[in-house]
Parts: structure tokens; sequence; C-alpha cells
């Protein structure tokens, strides 16, 4: 069976070699800024092309600044644009089709949504299809599509955005970008995630404490995405410990395009010792698709080979307590807004493996968020965990295939 499972691994990993036999070719392009100028002299060229874009005066304006007399007031002509709009001079700058300015710092613009850090309104996530304006005080990374990936300062106005370096500036359509992010001075400016807690503890007649955590890591460049969860649950009733589970899992994208990307690695440790497992180790290669991208709702799939290794608690005389099978896997993210508010987010991953390993198992989770602050969110999760046939035990004893939990807690976004 290893022979089996070692034999399909290297098949997939051969595949992805032939579809991709060089991933750095399916990679944008970098256009360095090699003109020698600091950040600050390149924004002293944004600001130039800023007052220079005003002074094209239309009849328009003049009609508007002519009195009866037909005199017109020229001092009302020399304002230029960068008087009737923020100066990027410390904050990164956005304008909504309302015409309302935002001032804060730009996280990321990705798949239409652009999320904003602001000390008035904290973390907010706008449409990228209600923003008119874009000034950026921070030097961004900016992935165009099917071009290259472009450092420099940055201007979006009439659906137009003009990214600024020393000696150069390049223009293309707003809806060509696929991402931007700041282009981080360090690591730590790429991360971003969520923890959700719920405690529950009982004394008096019946003593029972119920613990649930879930852990969310995001690191995002405009070529990659990698994202690591964690899900553990401990419930203990009399000094007895009920139920214990733990999940790990990690996915790292890379984006070939606006909707497809590639999964060089995808990988889980999941732990359930009611179940009889005591560790199972799983890995795999795959493809991804963003099969729905709006303004309310985000939804993509992604799959392909992967090996299990699985480690059980104790097993029959006649069992194998290490197994080793050949597996696929699906996997589905779906994020709706169901108001301003209120956001639904729905994750399933199911694996196919051999009949040691259980033959069919998934994992759902669905999680409803109602903001209460810009960082504090309530957050009710529904899991179902299902194996198809669970290993018996050294006593004969099955666990049920199906678990089921609902989860009410608190999350914190940082």
């Amino acid at each position: 069976m290893k022979k089996i499972a070692l034999f399909l691994l290297s098949y997939a990993l051969l595949f992805a070699e032939h579809k991709h036999p060089h991933p750095q070719e399916n990679e944008p392009y970098i256009i360095e800024d090699k003109s020698g100028k600091s950040a600050d002299e390149i924004r002293e060229i944004a600001k130039e092309s800023e007052i220079n874009d005003k002074k094209k005066i239309s009849i328009k304006d003049i009609f508007e600044v002519t009195d009866s007399k037909g005199d017109v007031d020229v001092s009302k002509l020399q304002s230029s644009w960068e008087n009737l709009s923020p100066k990027a001079d410390t904050h990164d700058w956005v304008r909504t089709k309302s015409g309302e300015w935002f001032k804060g710092k730009i996280k990321t613009l990705y798949h239409d949504t652009l999320e904003f850090d602001s000390d008035e309104i904290g973390i907010y996530n706008f449409d990228f299809k209600d923003i008119s304006q874009i000034k950026t005080y921070q030097v961004m990374s900016v992935n165009i599509e099917d071009v290259a990936l472009f450092k420099g300062i940055i201007r979006l106005k009439d659906k137009k955005i003009e990214i600024i370096q020393g000696d150069n500036k390049y223009t293309f359509d707003a809806n060509q970008i696929i991402s931007c992010v700041p282009n981080a001075e360090t690591e730590k400016d790429l991360w971003s995630g969520k923890i959700s807690l719920s405690v529950d503890k009982r004394l008096g007649n019946k003593k029972q404490f119920d613990y649930t955590a879930q852990l969310n890591l995001k690191r995002i460049t405009p070529k990659t995405r990698l994202v690591l969860d964690y899900l553990g649950r401990i419930s203990n009733v009399e000094n007895n410990l009920v139920s214990a589970d733990h999940r790990i899992d990690e996915k790292f994208d890379i984006y070939l395009s606006r909707n497809f990307f590639w999964t060089p690695l995808f990988a889980e440790y999941y732990t359930d010792k009611f179940k009889n497992i005591k560790a199972q180790y799983s890995g795999g290669i795959g493809i991804g698709y963003t099969i729905l991208d709006t303004k309310l709702t985000d939804w993509y799939l992604s799959g392909g080979p992967a090996i299990i290794y699985t480690q059980y608690s104790t097993v029959l005389e006649s069992g194998e307590k290490k197994i080793t099978s050949p597996a696929f896997e699906l996997s589905t993210n779906l994020d709706i807004e169901l108001s301003k508010k209120v956001d639904l987010k729905y994750h399933y991953k199911l694996t196919f493996a051999d009949r040691e390993s259980g033959t069919y198992k998934h994992h759902m989770l669905v999680t409803v968020e109602h903001e209460l602050t810009s960082w504090l969110d309530l957050d009710m999760k529904g899991i179902w965990d299902y194996i198809y046939r669970p290993e018996k035990d050294s006593n004969g004893l099955v666990a049920q295939k199906s678990d089921y939990q609902f989860v009410m807690g608190l999350g914190v976004e940082f």
C-alpha cells in the first residue's frame, strides 16, 4: 500500500511539473524602481502630477467663476487639485463614489474587495466598485493581469490606476488589477488574522467545562496566499474527558490569473481521541478556480491528489495501527455578505481514501459573523465532521460516524 501511495504521489508531482514546468514563469514579472529615488521623492513626483492634472481648465470651470458683468475671478481657478483633496503626506486616502474621503492604511485589495484600516472606522472592507479615487502614502505592490507586478506610489481616478516610480509612470485600467498590497517593509506587514474563543463552565450539581478555539492566519502578497487554520475542541464532564479533537490546516496558493490559482501544497494534521485517531497527516497538490466574485459573494473551489497517513490509538489484533493511503481532496469556500454587519462563511472539505483510512470523510464549518465593533465579532458556528468507516478499537467498539456541534463565541480580528 505504501508503494502504491508513493507511486501516486510521484505521479501527481510529475503531473504538476508537466503543467507548470517552471512555476516562476506563471508568476508576474516584477517591475522594480531602479531610479535610486527615495519613497519621499516619489511622493513629491506624485504631488506634481496631481497639480498638473488640475491645471487643465475647462470652459465649464471658467463659466462657473464668471460674474454677472462678465469678469472672471482668476483666483478661483488657481486652486490645485492637491488643495481640493487630502494630501497623502502621512496616510493613504480612499474616496467613495458618494464623495466621502477616508484616511488610514490600505491592507489589501483582492477579489474586488479593498481592506482598509482607519483609526475612525477600524478595519473595513470596501467594495472596489464603490471606490472613485485612491491616493497612497505607502509604496504598493500591484499585480496587473497578464502584464507584470509593479512597485510604486499609486493614484487611482476615473477607473484608471497610475503607478508612479522614480522616473516612470504606468497607467492601466482599474479592472486589470489582480491584487494590491503594501510593499512590506517587514514580514509582519504581510500577515493578518482572527481568533475566536468560546468557553462554557458549569459548577454546582454538575461540573462541566467546554472549550472551543479557532485561529485563522493569512499571509497575502501580490502573487501568493498562505492560509493557516486551527480548530480545537475539548469537553470535560465531572472531571472526565468526553471529547478532544484538534485540526490544523495549511493551504498555499499561487495566483495565475484573476480566477485561476494553483496550490503547490495543502496539508492537514488531525487528532481525535474519541474517534480512535491518534494522529492523521495529509498533504497534496491541486488547482483552484474562483466561481463567483461579486459585490456580496466570493466563492472558490479547489482540489487535487493527496497522501494520508493515519495512526490509530488502538486496533484489533488483526488490524493495522499505521495506515498510508492515496487520496483525493476537494474543498470549497463561500463568503456571503448578508448585510453591512453580518457575514456568512461556509467551508466544506471532503476526502476520498481507501477502506483502511475510512473510505470517505468530510469537514464542514458554517459561521455567521455579526460585527459588534471594528475589531470584535459575535461568531456563531455550526460544525459537522463525518467519517464513513471509523476504525474499531482494541475492544471492537466503533465510534459514531458523525459529530455535530453548535458554538457561540467572540472573535477578534488583528
